[in-house]
């Protein structure tokens, strides 16, 4: 039988197999997930075909990007079916159509700024956009930043440095907001999530997470509930210690967490456990995808273990599908 997660009313049943692939096609990575109007699933991976497109069954549609994308990070995508698409090997991001027409490209490509410059960008993570439609770039690995850009890629502010006070990141790996035009920053090794204003005044932060690194606002206007994918143990010392994922936690707009799911005897491939959350979007139906990179993870959980083919193949997406009573 397929694992049960969570409890209540969010209680989610693991879909097996999901990815029905053209034979011989792998995903390897899967980076990030996003869905769109019509419930179709884009798949930004860092294997050979870097964006896959599945409908909701996991049929295979089509893919692109294949010779543009160097290393697939972050992606979101608008209430337009335009996806961001934020590529941290290249240190660019591009906004581009679902048939993966290139409509707008921030940041020069493979021309990173300074390490730790504050420029953008040093290899960025993840978009988000305000209610107007402006930009924010979460930059995030050689970089401690969040930059805003006007909808045509215009540079209008920065904040953020290296640290762990507020304002402070270390890691800034993700990035979300809200109808109200609140930014959400998952900063991952700070074990945090950061809330800010739209103009980067730091409001506060949601603690009790370990490495959050996927984040994903839903749940309506009104009330939105926020999904956090958190990464386990990433060091030998804490390696096999339970209850720290990884795992995804559900939250409501002040950080409570609502449900977990997963994560309590740590990674695995089994059903019901994850390797290592990325990136997480939802469907209409409210049915959850995560997206892990437990192919690049694997030997920091499983350091004397054998990498199973399937985890090169299709198991870095999963579908979780919401329990109706």
């Amino acid at each position: 039988m397929p694992a049960i997660l969570g409890t209540g009313e969010h209680r989610y049943r693991v879909v097996e197999d999901f990815a029905k692939l053209p034979d011989g096609w792998t995903l390897t990575d899967v980076a990030s997930v996003a869905v769109d109007s019509r419930d179709r699933v884009y798949v930004f991976s860092r294997g050979e075909h870097p964006m896959v497109v599945l409908d909701r069954e996991g049929n295979f549609l089509r893919s692109f990007g294949e010779g543009l994308f160097s290393r697939a990070h972050g992606l979101h995508i608008d209430a337009d079916d335009n996806l961001y698409c934020t590529d941290d090997g290249d240190h660019t991001v591009r906004k581009c159509t679902t048939d993966g027409k290139v409509l707008l490209t921030i940041g020069i490509p493979a021309k990173p700024a300074p390490f730790m410059s504050g420029e953008p960008f040093h290899r960025c993570t993840h978009t988000a956009l305000s209610p107007k439609g402006d930009i924010y770039v979460s930059d995030g690995y050689g970089n401690a930043r969040v930059h805003k850009y006007t909808p045509d890629g215009k540079l209008i502010k920065s904040w953020g440095e290296p640290g762990t006070d507020p304002g402070q990141f270390n890691i800034v790996h993700n990035i979300a907001t809200d109808a109200d035009g609140w930014v959400y920053v998952a900063d991952r090794e700070n074990h945090r999530v950061q809330v800010f204003n739209g103009e980067g005044k730091y409001e506060t932060q949601w603690n009790n997470l370990h490495r959050p690194c996927a984040l994903c606002c839903c749940g309506g206007a009104r009330s939105p509930t926020f999904v956090i994918g958190e990464l386990g143990p990433g060091l030998a010392i804490n390696r096999k210690v339970p209850n720290l994922g990884p795992r995804l936690s559900i939250v409501d707009a002040k950080g409570k967490r609502i449900a977990r799911l997963g994560g309590e005897e740590g990674p695995g491939v089994a059903s019901g456990k994850f390797l290592a959350p990325h990136g997480i979007a939802l469907d209409s139906r409210g049915d959850i995808y995560v997206g892990e990179v437990g192919v690049t993870n694997w030997d920091t959980s499983f350091p004397d273990e054998k990498m199973p083919a399937a985890v090169r193949a299709t198991r870095c997406l999963q579908k979780l599908e919401r329990v109706r009573e």
